[in-house]
């Protein structure tokens, strides 16, 4: 941390992102002067505006700031980027997100979570736990906590809780005390090329704890035998062949009440206000970590009744109504951009809401992860009562030939699906609407740029209501 001391002012070329916005909130909470370049203005860019970060939205060398000491990039902004470009030519300290992360967290106390799916709510449910409870931490997520309305906070307390990131190998930067993985599944195969490369760099992060520390690792990840760490346990949702589980799951009203077991210890009547079976699992692990550093019984089982969850994982846009009100449609909206992701929500929906017809809307991202898992994507969707297929988003990817929603839609065997863009969506929504059909159910799901639909959705759902 002492060369931090020496750094006054930093540029982030992507700072619009999740991960980089949470540096760029951490660099300005400890008084550095910090600005930054995105290629779109979003909701998140404005509100870093609101708390005093200068940013521009074209890449411009005569907007970008020359009296900077660190330049701090995303992988996903483009080697021919004309700043940094800009910059490496002019011999600028460049650096990736994950190194400036291990540089911040070399001498703490590191609670790390990776997965290719689940690692953005238990981290925030982490975090939310060790704040709520008064034990206190620095936390470096991948979403935006409801409770907090933030994806970083600040204590005394030298405990970080970090998203480790397996794009492009981030998180084999950082150093855990405690480290979780939730899933290996394939994804990324754009960076990884095989899904065997992407457990191997799963295998090594879990190589990267700390002597004295402790891995935590879902039950029945493939290659358990290969995982390494000077200790370890498995979790699970209901497996009793895993270290830690939970039993007697109730449901009431979209919310979960369970107990969760361990060999050495046991919590009863936990109360979890959010859907999702997913989350219950999350929140054993979550209360797994809790337990490790000490925290109070009574207080983890507060903390966890009151998490509000993560922005976009399995968020209630609008919840279901109380007995006696009037009656209107459930509308749930997630990050889940893979098919295990999908298969997680629809299914846990489903079981929520068994007597309500399903729709799901769901954007595909990327064209290589389109073409890689399109048998996934549909078997998932197939979950679902009726599917409308958006276009891909691309994100950082050219097109690629013959690769459309099309391909997953023509593999779909079980649910009606449809192919239409947004504004179609919007006016068959609107159109239902005004002839009184409506919708029972519905679900908005992807990575991209399908969260601008959620507001205009639950505004006509709204009227109608």
């Amino acid at each position: 941390m002492d060369e931090l001391k020496h750094i006054k002012k930093i540029y982030f070329i992507g700072i619009g992102g999740i991960g980089m916005s949470a540096l760029a909130r951490y660099f300005k909470f400890h008084g550095k002067q910090v600005s930054g370049y995105d290629k779109t203005e979003t909701p998140l860019t404005k509100q870093l505006i609101t708390e005093g970060i200068p940013i521009h939205y074209t890449e411009n060398i005569d907007l970008a700031p020359k009296d900077v000491q660190w330049i701090v990039y995303t992988p996903a902004v483009p080697a021919d980027h004309k700043e940094l470009l800009y910059y490496r030519e002019n011999n600028y300290t460049i650096l990736k997100r994950s190194d400036v992360l291990g540089v911040i967290t070399n001498s703490s106390f590191n609670i790390c979570v990776s997965g290719t799916h689940g690692k953005t709510t238990v981290s925030t449910m982490i975090a939310h736990l060790l704040r709520d409870s008064g034990y206190g931490c620095n936390a470096f997520l991948g979403g935006i906590s409801v409770n907090y309305n933030s994806n970083f906070w600040s204590s005394e307390k030298n405990t970080c809780v970090i998203e480790a990131d397996e794009y492009d190998r981030s998180f084999l930067k950082l150093s855990p005390d405690i480290a979780v993985i939730t899933a290996m599944d394939a994804d990324h195969l754009d960076i990884y090329g095989t899904a065997e490369a992407v457990e191997d760099a799963f295998i090594a992060f879990s190589g990267k704890v700390k002597p004295g520390g402790l891995l935590l690792a879902k039950q029945g990840l493939s290659r358990t035998k290969d995982l390494q760490a000077p200790s370890r346990m498995s979790y699970s949702l209901d497996d009793s062949n895993a270290d830690i589980y939970t039993k007697n799951i109730g449901i009431s009203g979209g919310s979960y009440s369970f107990d969760v077991v361990s060999k050495d210890w046991s919590l009863e009547q936990v109360h979890l206000n959010m859907g999702g079976l997913h989350n219950i699992e999350n929140a054993v692990v979550s209360i797994a970590v809790a337990r490790r550093l000490g925290i109070h019984d009574e207080k983890i089982k507060k903390a966890i009744a009151s998490f509000r969850g993560v922005k976009r994982r399995f968020e209630y846009v609008l919840a279901p109504v109380a007995v006696g009100e009037k009656d209107r449609p459930v509308f749930i909206d997630d990050y889940a951009h893979h098919p295990e992701e999908l298969r997680a929500l629809i299914s846990s929906a489903k079981n929520l809401f068994p007597e309500k017809k399903c729709t799901v809307i769901f954007q595909p991202h990327l064209f290589t992860r389109t073409r890689d898992f399109a048998d996934g994507f549909a078997e998932s969707l197939d979950l679902a009562d009726e599917v409308i297929l958006l276009p891909i988003y691309p994100a950082r990817e050219l097109p690629i030939a013959g690769v459309t929603s099309k391909i997953i839609a023509d593999k779909m065997k079980k649910a009606k699906v449809i192919l239409m863009n947004k504004d179609e969506v919007l006016k068959l929504l609107k159109d239902e609407t005004k002839s009184e059909a409506g919708r029972e159910f519905l679900i908005t799901a992807g990575a991209g740029d399908i969260d601008t639909l959620v507001q205009p959705i639950k505004e006509i759902f709204e009227k109608t209501n």
